[in-house]
């Protein structure tokens, strides 16, 4: 495996906006076991001023010398979900590791051609479902697997998304595009859907799902403009898991007045119930209840879990670069897969194609 520091390339990164540079760059710098090597845009100005910037080594203007550079051992994909594919592809065929956010692909056809890409060239491959790094996720993983729910009945979901409301940011315009793959249902819903998944430890064997907008428009932050909202802003789901526990939940964007994010689950010898104030991912910080026989619902102390001056987002991401770096030099698998990413890509096209009916998955 690689000798030293990891050496990163990452597609698209701005200097001055974008999740490379909020999330991924200051992530990867408190980590020794990565270093900066390049960074790519189709504008050469753009790529040097990010590099100047952000301390990256090497600025190019292409994704083909990018990913054949020599200081280059993983590609970082963080750009829209429809360029992932020949990125992705591109970086793959040069032997490289890669990190791809997540969705993967815009479809599961997509994710299932990469991840057999990846598995045929033997190279890491992991998606950004980055609540799976979560220090309060991974805790109720654990709670879960140790027997303090008992045998799990059922869980149910409360959701916001958001964006998807009232208003929305002109950076997140594309995302009322369903050409883009960005949706409420693609991003928030698959990473809330996924984060259970990983608590409880299995998968869906069936699932059912009606997508609903109920917003004809919506306006634009910044300049008041009323555009068209073509994307489901109501997300009712159900899905019943392997064990036979009944999956309930509810999303919808925007932010409401009452209950923002609430994810509980239900077993034969206690409850374990999740919240936050803003969002699915730990934005605004995560509370976790718990309680067995006959206890009241009290807080749960979380091993290893942000600071309150932490920033969650990044904290997340770091937290899987610290997995993959394992997974690169070690062998070991902690970071989620593409082919953790084609299971949940499977399970958004049955809930797409569901029609309110109960689809294998």
């Amino acid at each position: 495996m690689t000798q030293g520091p990891i050496g990163v390339g990452i597609i698209g990164v701005h200097p001055d906006r974008g999740w490379a540079s909020t999330a991924h760059v200051p992530a990867l710098r408190d980590l020794e076991q990565f270093r900066l090597s390049a960074v790519s845009h189709t504008r050469m100005e753009i790529a040097k001023a990010s590099a100047e910037k952000f301390g990256f080594d090497h600025a190019v203007s292409s994704t083909e010398e990018l990913v054949n550079h020599p200081e280059v051992d993983l590609v970082v994909v963080t750009v829209r979900v429809p360029e992932h594919l020949g990125l992705v592809t591109t970086a793959l065929e040069a032997g490289k590791s890669v990190f791809s956010e997540w969705p993967l692909g815009m479809n599961l056809r997509d994710a299932e051609t990469m991840n057999a890409l990846a598995l045929e060239k033997g190279v890491s491959a992991m998606v950004g479902l980055q609540t799976r790094a979560n220090p309060t996720i991974r805790h109720m993983r654990r709670l879960v697997s140790q027997g303090y729910v008992g045998e799990v009945l059922s869980a149910t979901v409360i959701g916001s998304g958001i964006t998807w409301g009232e208003e929305i940011e002109e950076a997140f315009r594309y995302t009322l595009d369903p050409s883009q793959g960005a949706s409420m249902l693609h991003v928030p819903f698959a990473h809330t859907i996924d984060a259970l998944i990983f608590a409880l430890g299995e998968d869906f064997q069936t699932v059912s799902g009606t997508l609903v907008s109920r917003r004809p428009t919506i306006r634009m932050t910044e300049s008041q403009e009323v555009v068209p909202f073509e994307v489901a802003d109501q997300i009712a789901f159900t899905g019943k898991l392997a064990n036979g526990a009944l999956i309930t939940s509810h999303f919808r964007g925007g932010l409401s007045r009452a209950t923002n994010f609430h994810l509980e689950i239900n077993g034969s010898k206690g409850d374990l119930l999740l919240t936050s104030p803003v969002g699915y991912v730990g934005l605004g910080g995560f509370r976790l209840m718990g309680a067995q026989d006959g206890e009241t619902l009290h807080s749960l102390s979380v091993p290893d879990d942000f600071g309150a001056d932490e920033n969650v987002l990044t904290g997340n991401v770091k937290k899987l670069y610290e997995r993959f770096a394992s997974d690169i030099t070690s062998g070991t698998r902690q970071s989620p897969t593409f082919g953790d990413a084609v299971k949940l890509h499977r399970l958004i096209h049955a809930v797409e194609h569901s029609g309110g009916v109960a689809r294998d998955v």
